[in-house]
């Protein structure tokens, strides 16, 4: 079994309505844990030892969140800026990550056809989480396209219920090695569709 690790931040939790449920989902799954940084980290002063601790632990790494301005709240920033440091996640001797697998969790209020090159965004959801698969490169990990929830602010609790239960066999099928892995680097967002029987 593949232990994941979901690397959660949001800085408002008591407003959200979907990264509530993916979480809770999250830690229903035996080989999942599930690390609020934003709990843990209120002040923003991150222990990187126990960080990267935590991270060599775990298989696989689980970066979930809104998409605050194509990107990531600003304590997940933080978090990756100060644990993967030069010479354990990357560089002379940084090798502390490498074949480890990473992916975003994401939501998004603007639904998919804002995120194209004809939509309001102008860019694939891959496109802007560029930085992150180059991270992921950098380090010598695997980068799996997102799973990706859009179009939350209009999503009725039935698209919600869907998308709260893809994300659970997502994770199970991560755990127990049941993903096309190879596809899931290429497509452009995680779907049920890449698991394996």
């Amino acid at each position: 079994m593949a232990r994941v690790l979901i690397l959660f931040a949001h800085p408002a939790l008591e407003r959200s309505r979907v990264n509530r449920r993916l979480v809770e989902v999250g830690q229903t799954i035996e080989s999942v844990t599930v690390h609020d940084l934003y709990e843990t980290y209120p002040d923003y002063s991150i222990d990187v030892s126990a960080e990267q601790n935590r991270l060599e632990a775990h298989d696989v790494l689980v970066l979930q969140h809104p998409f605050y301005w194509y990107s990531c709240p600003a304590l997940m920033k933080e978090w990756i800026d100060l644990v993967f440091e030069h010479g354990w996640a990357f560089g002379h001797k940084g090798d502390a990550l490498r074949g480890k697998i990473l992916l975003n969790a994401i939501t998004t209020g603007g639904p998919p056809e804002a995120y194209r090159a004809d939509g309001y965004n102008r860019y694939s959801i891959r496109q802007l989480l560029r930085p992150f698969e180059q991270t992921a490169n950098l380090c010598g990990m695997r980068y799996l396209a997102p799973f990706c929830v859009q179009g939350v602010f209009a999503a009725d609790d039935a698209t919600l219920g869907r998308a709260t239960e893809e994300y659970k066999a997502i994770l199970k099928a991560i755990c127990q090695d049941r993903i096309d892995l190879e596809r899931a680097e290429s497509v452009e967002s995680l779907s049920t569709d890449l698991i394996e029987d």
